[in-house]
This record gives structure tokens, C-alpha cells and sequence, in this order.
């Protein structure tokens, strides 16, 4: 559905996207995460047509995507980080505005805007002003005003900032629900759980480069931490602690000690030895390596502005 080619786009001295090239099929779910500043709004930008590129291309759906043109960007449709809305209009007068934009008429706009303000549970509010909405009521009509036209691509800019967590969850039902029937979504975030829930393959962006991509599983699997077993540190356990060592790594860290197996332990073993010391199965977590700490590890633990 989306094909970037060594993108480029600087800012002065600062290059925000640095030759990215990316592949986003049909119907897939795509996250891009990135700290503040690594480039995820400037493609976002280059992509919804906003800004041009000081390199490289853009096909969408196998057409040149360009800022001059606008046919093509027809079928696209794009929620910004900031809301974009008209705050002395109501719910439906700003949808009919976003619908005639996009040259629907008559009773096909009366009927989609009917649609959008039931998906996203506003249709109770379609005649208030949307400067009486809270900040998730916002967010929420924002989405469906940039679906009426039901484009092919959804680009999402970060769309849940500050809203509750009962207008995300209704947020992320809402999406996975189109990306069910075929709708290609990129999600920029900087939301693990997001990015996990949500997502079918995952870009990890920072200072203009893609630093890796692929599912979930894909981009933990190289990540050098180990799966932990974890239970806590007391006296019915200090057997099981000295049967442990020379199997794999064992530390204690705030009362709680941390198993870290060999390649060739087996767990079948392990948790056999629990049960031959009376262990219940209740004391112990598995611990896997989690997008955060691959996040982290790419990206580093300085503070970004």
C-alpha cells in the first residue's frame, strides 16, 4: 500500500529523516515508535503531503504520492497530534465540513456522518459545540472525521495523547475494528503497550533512521537479555536457589531472585525440581525481554526534549 524510497527531508542543519526506505502492505497494522524528536511526525508529514522531501519517493498504492498531488492523497486520511477541529462548530457540523472537503453530498453524508458519530459514541452530542468535549470526545471525532471518506491508508500521529484511558480503549477497538476490514493504519506512538496491543509490525525510528523492524517477536528475539524466571527470596526457596546454580544466572535483587537459564536448560527440568521441593507453581513469573528494554536499548535512557 505504501512504499517510501530513501526518504530524506532536513531542516536547516538537522536532518529529521535520513534516507528511510519502508514497505507497509495492504491491511497491515504498522506502528512507528520513536522519542520525541527521532522523525516520526516529519515522515507522518511527508506522507499526508504536508511537506515535500529533499530526497526520495512515495508510492501510494502504487501511485507517486506528492504535495502537488492531490488526487492521490485522496486516499489517505490523517489524525494529527494536535486536534483538528473547529471548536465553535458542533460534533456534525464539523464532520459535514470534513465530508464536503472530500466531495461527499446529500444523503451519503448524512449517512456517514451518522455512522461516524454512532462508531465513536458521540451521536447523543452531534448538535453541541465541540469546545464542550473533553479532551478523549475530541480525540474520538477527530478519528472518524478523517475516516469519512474511508480512505485506503490511515496515517495516526500519536492520536491518544492526553485522553483518559476509557476514550483510549475505545480509540484502539475503534481501529483494530478497520484495520479488521481491511484498512492499512500507520500508528505513530511513543506508547509501548500501544505499539504491543495494537500493532501488527513495528518500525523503532531516532535520529531520521529506522534502527529496526519487524513483529513483536522479531525484534525481541535478538535482544541480549535472557527469559527470567523470577520468585521470591525466602527460606522454603534457598533449597531450590542452591539446586539452581550452575544452571544459568541467579541474582537477588529487593528480595526477589532472578533465574536466568542456560540455552540448554530445560524448564520441564526446572519446574520438576519445584515440584520435588514443594514449591507451588503460584511463586513463580517468566519474565520476557519487552519492547521497552529493546526500546531503550536502541534508543538509550537520555532525557529527550
Amino acid at each position: 500500500m505504501l512504499q517510501l524510497d530513501h526518504l530524506t527531508k532536513r531542516y536547516a542543519t538537522l536532518t529529521a529523516l535520513d534516507g528511510v526506505s519502508l514497505r507497509i502492505g495492504r491491511g497491515e497494522f504498522f506502528g512507528l515508535l520513536g522519542p520525541n524528536g527521532a522523525g516520526k511526525s516529519t515522515l507522518m508529514s511527508l506522507v499526508a503531503g504536508l511537506r515535500a522531501p529533499d530526497a526520495g519517493a512515495i508510492l501510494l498504492d502504487g501511485r507517486p504520492l506528492t504535495a502537488a498531488n492531490s488526487a492521490a492523497r485522496t486516499a489517505l486520511g490523517l489524525v494529527p497530534q494536535s486536534i483538528a477541529l473547529y471548536d465553535d462548530l458542533s460534533a456534525e457540523q464539523n464532520l459535514r465540513i470534513f465530508g464536503e472537503l472530500y466531495g461527499l453530498r446529500g444523503a451519503e453524508l448524512r449517512a456517514r456522518v451518522a455512522e461516524a458519530l454512532e462508531a465513536v459514541q458521540l451521536a447523543d452530542r452531534r448538535r453541541d459545540l465541540v469546545k464542550t468535549f473533553s479532551g478523549g470526545m475530541q480525540r474520538r471525532l477527530n478519528l472518524v472525521a478523517a475516516l469519512l471518506h474511508r480512505p485506503k491508508l490511515l496515517l495516526c500521529d500519536e492520536p491518544t495523547v492526553g485522553v483518559d484511558p476509557q476514550s483510549r480503549n475505545a480509540i484502539f477497538d475503534f481501529l483494530s475494528a478497520r484495520a479488521r476490514e481491511g484498512l492499512t493504519v500507520i500508528y505513530s506512538t511513543h506508547y509501548m503497550e500501544e505499539a504491543t496491543r495494537l500493532c501488527s509490525r513495528i518500525g523503532i525510528i531516532d535520529h531520521g533512521k529506522i534502527l529496526s523492524l519487524g513483529t513483536l517477536d522479531e525484534l525481541l528475539t535478538p535482544l541480549p537479555f535472557e527469559e527470567e524466571i523470577r520468585f521470591p527470596a525466602t527460606p522454603g526457596t534457598a533449597v531450590l536457589g542452591e539446586r539452581l546454580r550452575g544452571q544459568g544466572g541467579l541474582t537477588a535483587v529487593d528480595g526477589t531472585l532472578r533465574f536466568r537459564p542456560r540455552a540448554d536448560t530445560r524448564l520441564s527440568a526446572f519446574f520438576a525440581l519445584t515440584e520435588s521441593l514443594g514449591l507451588p507453581p503460584r511463586l513463580f513469573t517468566s519474565q520476557r525481554p519487552t519492547l521497552e528494554a529493546l526500546f531503550l536499548h536502541l534508543t538509550g535512557r537520555n532525557l529527550r526534549e
